[in-house]
């Protein structure tokens, strides 16, 4: 799943110039999963790529637990000719069995750093705490510079019911992706 991660990254990867951009979508459409208990609203404008973006071949594995992206959305087309970024929003499930010795949702980041650091983006810092809507959640900061400019990634890791649900925000600034978690809430969900 980490690939999918790095895959969006590649995807994302423009050059940004900062603009000013609506605090408030229009009409915007939530994605919930009655499974974990989470919703996430979806911007006005953003186009859903989860299909494409989704899981391999069914039954490939015996039927064993596999990897999901659960959400996957862009500010525009990814195949979109632009000099700016394209923000991203994944929201991906993968089997805690996956990987040998996760206890936690922090451990999960060691993998990830060590896949997303391949690629160009590095950790800033440790893995920390953070609530939403009272679920404790460990999150994750990456930046990457390219050229004059720098990719913020945060990752957002929940252990739930045997799975791994990672969060994945890419903006291009820390306030923008901070504004794209807000939109993430666990239990009932806002009226859209």
């Amino acid at each position: 799943m980490c690939g999918y991660l790095l895959l969006l990254c590649q995807l994302c990867v423009y050059q940004t110039s900062a603009r000013a951009r609506p605090t408030e979508p229009a009409n915007p459409q939530v994605y919930r999963n009655q499974a974990s208990g989470f919703c996430y609203t979806i911007l006005y404008g953003w186009v859903d790529r989860t299909n494409e973006m989704g899981e391999g071949p069914e039954g490939a594995d015996g039927g064993k637990p596999h990897s999901r992206v659960l959400l996957a959305v862009f500010e525009r087309p990814p195949q979109a000719q632009s000099s700016e970024l394209n923000s991203a929003v994944i929201i991906a499930s993968e089997p805690v069995t996956a990987y040998q010795g996760l206890k936690t949702a922090a451990d999960y980041f060691g993998p990830l750093a060590e896949v997303t650091s391949a690629h160009g983006l590095n950790m800033q810092g440790e893995p920390y705490d953070v609530v939403i809507s009272n679920r404790h959640l460990a999150r994750g900061d990456f930046s990457k510079q390219v050229a004059k400019t720098t990719i913020y990634q945060s990752t957002l890791v929940l252990l739930d019911k045997g799975s791994v649900l990672s969060f994945t925000f890419i903006a291009e600034n820390p306030e923008r992706v901070s504004n794209l978690i807000e939109n993430l809430q666990f239990g009932a969900c806002r009226k859209s």
